[in-house]
């Protein structure tokens, strides 16, 4: 069964579009949310990123996800020793959540930063990648999240611009009001199942 992995930049509309392809009896493995669920279920992971990290990282026996950004996202070398140990986890989970729905034509994984980390390269066999003018992009996340424009803006000069996902995608789907989404996720559906 082969997997589609579907990323985007913040604010570009790369959830509505997997809810499309849900819509159409496709299964989503949203790698954000499960993420977090380890951090949650996974005691194992949870000791190492404490080891790392430092006792602060628990409170109450949860991860303290404020206290983890705050160390991580100004310190490269540490964010990668964190994703040395997140990302292993991440694949065998989704491994073993596509065993559980082997009888889908193919699955999705929806991955803002699929591309952006070599530690998940392999793991799909397509990639689609979600435009959306930036304008509209930072329109979005403000009226979502309370960001200001500035803050929306840093957030994105961190992940990749769309010209680089787009070279190293197979699908685009611009999501943009003036081009219909319904045809284009049909599109990327057909070829999916009929490649499969």
């Amino acid at each position: 069964m082969r997997t589609l992995a579907v990323t985007g930049g913040i604010g570009s509309g790369k959830s509505y579009v997997v809810r499309m392809f849900a819509a159409l009896g496709i299964p989503v493995y949203d790698a954000d949310s499960r993420t977090k669920r380890l951090y949650d279920e996974n005691r194992g992971l949870l000791a190492a990123l404490q080891e790392l990290l430092g006792p602060d990282l628990v409170k109450d026996g949860r991860l303290d996800r404020q206290y983890m950004a705050g160390r991580i996202f100004s310190d490269r070398c540490l964010l990668e020793k964190v994703e040395a140990l997140v990302f292993p986890e991440v694949i065998a989970d989704f491994r073993a959540w596509k065993e559980r729905v082997a009888d889908a034509s193919f699955v999705i994984m929806e991955s803002a930063i699929y591309l952006e980390k070599p530690a998940l390269a392999g793991v799909a066999d397509k990639v689609l990648t979600v435009l959306c003018p930036e304008d509209v992009r930072i329109g979005r996340v403000m009226a979502r999240s309370g960001m200001s424009r500035e803050q929306v803006l840093a957030r994105m000069a961190n992940q990749w611009s769309d010209e680089r996902r787009t070279a190293a995608s197979d699908y685009v789907i611009v999501s943009d009001f003036r081009h219909p989404l319904l045809p284009q996720v049909e599109g990327v559906y057909i070829d999916m199942k009929d490649n499969s």
